[in-house]
Formats: C-alpha cells, structure tokens, sequence
C-alpha cells in the first residue's frame, strides 16, 4: 500500500509464504497461508539453485571450445548461444504462469523444477556423448586421435542437447526462485534470494573448478572412446558428476521445500448468475499478465534492461579480454600467441573462481545492506560499481598496451602487476554480480506480494528483461568491437555507459521500498 511520504510499503505475510498474498492470508485462488519454516529449511529448500548452476558454469567454461572441435565456425557458436535468450524469452514466462496456478498436491513450483531437471539430465548426456552418438550415426571410423575434421551428426546432436539443455534451465529458474519467495514468510524475500545467490555461488565455484580440471580421463579411462579423446572426455566426465550432483541437489530441495498445494478455481469469486469465475489458460494468458503486473514492475523491468546491458560484454568476453589484452594473444596467430591466448583464458577462468567466491561471501551482505540503505540505493550502488569496472577494464587494457603498436596481437608478453590488477578486477565484480543476482528479484517478490501473488509470472517477466539485453549484445558488440580494431575495449566502454545509465535512471524511478519493512522481516526472521 503507499504510505503517505510516497515509499511503497509492502507487506510480506509473517505466517505465510511470499506467493500466498501479502498480509500472510490466501487470496482468491492462492494457496492457503504456509507454515512458518526455519532459516535451515529455507537453505536447503534452494539447494536446486546450486545444481543448476553448477551445469551452467560448466557450459561457459567448456562447450564453445568443444562445439568447434565438431565443425561449427566460432560465427556460428556465437549464434547458437542465443539459444538461451529465446529459451528466457519463451520459456519462463510461460512456466512461470503455470506455476502460480498449478493444482498438482505436491505444489505449484516443486512439479516444474522436478520436470526441468530431469530434461536438463537428459540434455546433459545428450551433449556429453555427442560424439558417440555422431560416431554410430555414420560420422568418420577415423580414431580421434587421427582425424581433426567435422563430424556433422556429432555437431547436430550436440546443437540439439544444448537447446534442450537451456530450454530446461529455463524451466527450473524461474519456478525455483518463486518457491524462495513463497516459502520464506518471517525470513522475506531479500534473505531467500540471498540464499538462492549464494547457492548459484557455490554452483559456479564448483562447475569452473570441475571444468579447469583436465584428469577425468585419467580418473575414468573408459570415457575414451574412438570418436571421443581427451578433451571430449574431460567434459563427459565432467557432465556426469554435474548429473549426479543436480539429482543430490533435486532431491533435498524436494524433501525440504514443502508446498501447500494450490486450491485453483474453489476460492475465485462467482458472476452474478453465480457460475465461479475460471482463470484463464494458454499463452494468451502470459500476455494479459503483462498488462496486470504490480505497480512499479515497468520501472523494475526498464533497470534491470539497463544493469544487463552492462553485464553482457563482460560475460561474453570476459576470458577473451584475458587472452587477447592482458595476455597479448591470438587464438588464430603463430604458436606463441596461441599459447598465450590459451593462458589467459585460463587465468580468466581462474578469475571467474574469484569472482565466484566473492559473489557467495557478498550475498549474505545483501539483506543486511538492503535493510541498512534500502532496496533501491543497494541497487544503484551496484550500477556504479560496475561503471567504475568496465571503465577500469578499458585504462587496464590501454596500460598493458601502452609500449605497443597495432593490435592486441603485436605482443607475447604480460607484465604481473597487469595480470594481478586484473584479477583483483574479477573478484571485486563478484560483489555487484552478487545484488544484481539477488536485489531485482528480492524487489519483483515484494511488488508480487503487495499484489496478492504470482511470483511465477512475475519473475518470468522480469527475466524477459534480461534476455533481450543478451540477444542485443551478441548480435551488436561483435561487429562494434570489429569496427574499433577487433578488440573488447569498445563493448567495455558501452557497458560501462549504460551502467551509468541505468544507476541514474533507477535512482529516480525504482520504487522506494521501505527500509523498515525489511527490518522488520529481518527481525522476526532472525
């Protein structure tokens, strides 16, 4: 409701879940008023945010180089990556509006994240055996060892996996963090999404370490194969753990997250003539759920566009600015400048540990901050942070080329002091990864709530926000930064433009959550 000074003061219900309506009752519809659970359960009831990530960051770490080892061009792997916006785009609207109104008995959320999951299982073997796969479809009898060319019907599989692979981590996100909401009553939703970060943390730091290491095929000889050598199963044996670890994940989140089911239609008022009032169903219904989102929603979506557009050129070519300015390499140059390419996206994975671990400490800072400073300013500090950090990329990057001539390429060499300026730049990003990964989602549960619910359809929505920066970003920053000399100096300094732009705008258009209401969760929660 608004308070007279213009905060909007929103009430998470104490006794009850953050979907199941804002003063803790069921509204029309909604599920009736959940238990109260402890801080304990409330952690591992998001441990499946963990498993998840866990496969993502093996994803960003392993399969573009592997997909080219098949015969896709590195043009076409950027391409196939946009396989993950369209999947937010579609998906998790559609999943997110099923879920607020799920009738299953073991809840809204818990029947969608246990169907994702298991196509995500699926998928992960699908990419991890593509090679035998292709192998037996007809692809080259040649031992791998032996024959370096395309294998057409290994790449097809493997493009199928990994659509399948984003289209099911779509179908869990989204379901996921609405159960955090629902299930956090006295705790709030700051402090679930607080969990949630830290989960997606220690899912990353996991997947980079599992996917840096190369003694899987030596730990588990029987993954070679004919058509699958050293580099191909390192990932297998990488993917299977992430399969086991997801179902460990899965299976405390289900034990844990306990639901009220959803009552459907018996609570929804009757027309005059007395029949109930059914809801509607279908896509048609995600879009009239645009139209009926909680005030304030369309500023939330409008920064959290921005804070993405930020966000993007540092995650596409985070590694690629290790190798290629820090590093001075060139994957397409002689042996010495592949070589050193090749060492600074690994030591730009190792930052990305870094950042990682950073990201898991700074997300149990969030609630306390956001309690302290409020939602908002938490938010637009962060925008500037990352201002600050994309305009520091691009000074580091003219230092170490500073004695050189042309392009990134010229030289072989990288001066220490460079290359440790730049990992303390990777952890430091972890803090502001840590509330762009908590605090919009935090705000969208509280708007939700002050609505009466649909968490799912709303954090559907908001990741429709995010991935229309993505798909802005791969399609544009490769030609702009092809235009400026084929560097990532230019992508950085247009994210560090729209960071600034994004914390100016939402310093005057998020909505002014109210400090005490945070405070006052934090203190019957805690």
């Amino acid at each position: 409701m608004a308070r007279g000074d213009g905060e909007l003061e929103l009430s998470v219900g104490v006794g009850g879940g953050g979907g199941g309506g804002g003063g803790g009752g069921a509204g029309p519809g909604e599920v009736e008023t959940a238990p109260s659970i402890s801080l304990g359960r409330l952690i591992l009831a998001g441990m499946v945010a963990g498993g998840v990530q866990y496969g993502w960051a093996l994803q960003l770490s392993l399969l573009t180089p592997y997909v080219q080892t098949l015969g896709l061009s590195h043009a076409l792997t950027s391409f196939m990556w946009l396989c993950g916006p369209i999947a937010g785009l579609v998906v998790q609207p559609c999943v997110g509006l099923y879920s607020d109104r799920c009738t299953s008995k073991w809840g809204r959320r818990r029947p969608f994240i246990l169907t994702g999951c298991a196509l995500i299982c699926v998928a992960v073997v699908i990419v991890g055996f593509s090679s035998d796969i292709g192998y037996a479809l007809g692809d080259t009898k040649e031992d791998c060892s032996l024959y370096h060319g395309a294998r057409w019907h290994a790449a097809i599989v493997y493009v199928l996996g990994f659509w399948l692979l984003d289209f099911s981590n779509n179908t869990v996100q989204g379901p996921a963090r609405a159960l955090m909401a629902d299930l956090s009553g006295r705790h709030g939703p700051s402090a679930a999404n607080s969990i949630f970060c830290s989960w997606m943390a220690l899912g990353n730091i996991l997947g980079y370490s599992s996917g840096s290491t190369n003694n899987w095929h030596k730990w588990f000889p029987f993954l070679k194969t004919k058509a699958c050598c050293e580099a191909c199963a390192n990932l297998k044996g990488a993917f299977l753990l992430a399969v086991l670890f997801l179902a460990l994940c899965l299976i405390v989140t289900l034990i844990f997250a306990k639901e009220v089911p959803y009552r459907g239609n018996e609570n929804l008022p009757a027309k005059a003539n007395g029949q109930v009032e059914t809801e509607s169903t279908g896509p048609l219904a995600v879009f009239k759920g645009f139209k009926n989102l909680p005030p304030g929603m369309p500023s939330v979506l409008l920064v959290t566009g921005l804070t993405w557009l930020s966000w993007f050129p540092f995650i596409l070519y985070d590694t690629d600015w290790m190798g290629r300015e820090i590093y001075h390499g060139d994957p397409k140059g002689n042996d010495a400048q592949a070589a050193a390419f090749n060492q600074g996206v690994r030591v730009g994975a190792f930052g990305l540990l870094l950042n990682s671990v950073v990201l898991g400490f700074s997300s149990f800072l969030i609630e306390p901050m956001c309690r302290k400073l409020g939602p908002r300013i938490v938010w637009v500090s962060s925008n500037f942070m990352v201002c600050f950090a994309m305009a520091a990329t691009a000074l580091i990057s003219f230092w170490s080329l500073k004695d050189f001539h042309g392009y990134v390429q010229d030289a072989i060499t990288a001066n220490k002091d460079i290359k440790a300026v730049s990992l303390v730049l990777f952890a430091f990003l972890g803090l502001p990864l840590a509330i762009l990964y908590s605090v919009p989602f935090a705000v969208t549960a509280q708007l939700a709530a002050s609505k009466g619910g649909g968490q799912g359809l709303c954090t559907g929505v908001l990741n429709v926000s995010i991935v229309i920066p993505q798909v802005i970003i791969a399609l544009g920053a490769g030609p702009w930064d092809e235009l400026f000399g084929k560097g990532n100096i230019p992508a950085f300094g247009v994210a560090s433009g729209f960071a600034l732009i994004g914390g100016v705008v939402g310093l005057f258009l998020l909505p002014k959550i109210s400090k005490r209401q945070f405070r006052a969760v934090s203190v019957g929660g805690h």
